[in-house]
């Protein structure tokens, strides 16, 4: 665009509830951008012509197929808001790189499945790609790793970075409900999609810290390798005794640097309840990151929804129009390494272990025998009344030890005679 140009003309794909909070804003703050342009929508393409909007989209020009959105001249910037990994949201976004026009997302599984072919592309024709809404929505998670932070040294990040599941974990310890009734509730709010599996499995915040670990430590974002373990095991038993032991359960987004190597995990774990990770509560993200100088930085703030989504596409748009221009990542495309997953084995934890044992004599001795033979020290220990049953539910925590001593561990306690189920392991984050 040139200084002479006072208009950016934007084409929409997606017009769901993040796309008509960007329509929204645009039509209150068309002049919003510090560079003194004015940015209009011109064009928009959705799945349902026919459904019931909030905003009016009858002055716009309906474009049934989102890549021949993308491939038009009557915009100057195409704006990808369809999500998934596949389909046509990658070949619209594909279909507007390819031509040099610039693109916007929000779509954190294209980026963490593609984001280094597609950064290939863009650099190969000289468009933009630009990705402010994909991780913590109107919280400025990426630009702070893509550009306040390229002169530090990141090893880690880490938090919660999926809303539905915050809200869920939050919602079972105030409410003392069970998992599947609170899921069912946060449907029914809108809080949770009908088919909640991407989120409760793990998998958003997957391709969330994917992200961010491949931006923290300027290598290319690799999905495959990561680490998903989501929270729809987590029972409401395991709540209420993790805060008597001092703790709550969050599900944790980490990516971790050592060296050449990276681990990149998502899983539920248990915070102390003094840490600010288990004071985010409700819908909330936060994330915690770690610089050889800056040490560390909190950043806590709404991971979704129309207002503050639609806010990080616009500060995409300033961008845009103020000709900031960063690589897609932290280095040129042709510079960016996958790194290396780290092997599991080699890391340590500390973990919460819960047991259903039979309530016989020498049931405490079998099973702190059978995690001496691990390797594995008792933190703490917790004991409940004996039920009518004669079924004993025991739990313990464990100093920090390697997880492969924490597999071996449960794998004994599993075969212990007395043992009634298998062993239920949640690990303690050490963050």
């Amino acid at each position: 665009m040139t200084k002479s140009e006072k208009v950016l003309r934007i084409g929409l794909a997606g017009a769901g509830v993040v796309g008509q909070g960007l329509l929204k804003f645009l039509a209150q703050r068309p002049d919003f951008a510090p560079a003194g342009a004015t940015v209009v929508v011109t064009g928009v393409s959705a799945r349902n012509r026919e459904r019931q909007r909030e905003v009016d989209l009858s002055d716009l020009v309906w474009f049934d197929d989102p890549v021949e959105l993308a491939m038009s001249d009557s915009n100057d910037v195409f704006i990808e808001l369809i999500g998934g990994s596949e389909g046509p949201a990658r070949t619209a976004v594909e279909a507007a790189l390819s031509l040099g026009k610039p693109v916007i997302t929000a779509n954190k599984a294209l980026l963490a499945v593609h984001g280094h072919d597609l950064a290939v592309l863009a650099e190969s024709t000289g468009a933009a790609l630009l990705f402010e809404a994909a991780v913590m929505g109107g919280t400025p998670a990426v630009k702070m790793l893509r550009e306040g932070l390229v002169g530090d040294d990141v090893s880690r990040v880490a938090g919660i970075l999926n809303g539905t599941c915050n809200f869920i974990l939050s919602e079972m310890e105030a409410s003392e409900l069970s998992f599947d009734v609170v899921l069912a509730d946060a449907q029914a709010r809108g809080f949770a999609e009908a088919d909640p599996t991407t989120d409760i499995g793990g998998f958003d915040a997957g391709h969330k810290i994917a992200l961010l670990g491949a931006l923290a430590f300027g290598g290319a974002p690799d999905f495959s390798t990561a680490e998903i373990e989501g929270i729809d095991q987590v029972e409401l038993l395991d709540i209420r005794l993790a805060r008597q032991l001092g703790f709550r359960i969050k599900l944790i987004a980490q990516a971790t640097r050592e060296g050449r190597l990276a681990s990149v995990r998502v899983n539920p774990a248990l915070v102390p309840l003094s840490h600010p990770l288990a004071q985010a509560g409700g819908s909330l993200n936060a994330l915690f990151i770690e610089g050889d100088r800056i040490g560390r930085i909190f950043l806590q703030g709404p991971g979704a929804g129309a207002g503050p989504t639609a806010a990080a596409v616009a500060a995409d748009i300033a961008d845009l129009l103020t000709g900031a221009r960063r690589p897609v990542f932290q280095k040129p495309a042709r510079l960016l390494a996958r790194l290396s997953p780290a092997d599991h084995a080699h890391r340590k934890t500390a973990a919460y272990i819960r047991l259903l044992v039979a309530d016989k004599p020498g049931v405490i001795a079998a099973v702190t025998d059978a995690l001496a033979k691990a390797g594995l020290s008792i933190d703490s220990f917790l004991q409940r009344s004996v039920q009518d049953t004669g079924l004993v539910p025991i739990v313990l925590t464990t100093q920090p030890a390697l997880e492969s001593s924490v597999d071996e561990a449960i794998e004994h306690i599993a075969a212990l005679d007395v043992v009634i189920e298998r062993p239920r392991m949640i690990r303690i984050a050490q963050i």
